[in-house]
């Protein structure tokens, strides 16, 4: 399966942690660059975090020291790892992948952080 498939999902309260799982089958899944986008009700998707094939980590300045995105490439995941979630990380999350002009996009799972 090309795109990816995303896990994890739920709702939480403020402060607590949440783990994304993004799965692709294959054996060429470490060829790809692993991101995580968000989109908020009725607003524009946003990128959130990535991870290089070769394991280098960029964040959103929102999620910053709060998220860490990391991958296993024998286990063909990638896990985004959510500490201290705020009501206003509450949004789809959608993992993609690239590999040259090629982006491949999950379906989305919902993070609903509310007390």
């Amino acid at each position: 399966q090309v795109e990816p498939v995303e896990f994890g999902g739920g709702l939480v309260q403020p402060g607590e942690s949440l783990r994304l799982s993004c799965e692709a089958s294959g054996t060429l899944f470490g060829r790809f660059d692993m991101e995580w986008y968000r989109q908020f009700p009725g607003k524009e998707r946003e990128w959130v975090a990535k991870i290089t094939r070769d394991g280098t980590t960029t964040y959103a300045d929102s999620v910053k020291g709060r998220f860490t995105l990391s991958r296993d490439n024998a286990r063909n995941v990638a896990y985004l790892q959510m500490n201290n979630l705020k009501p206003e990380d509450t949004a789809v999350y959608y993992c993609a992948r690239t590999w040259g002009s090629n982006t491949y996009w999950g379906q989305g799972t919902q993070v609903t952080v509310s007390s």
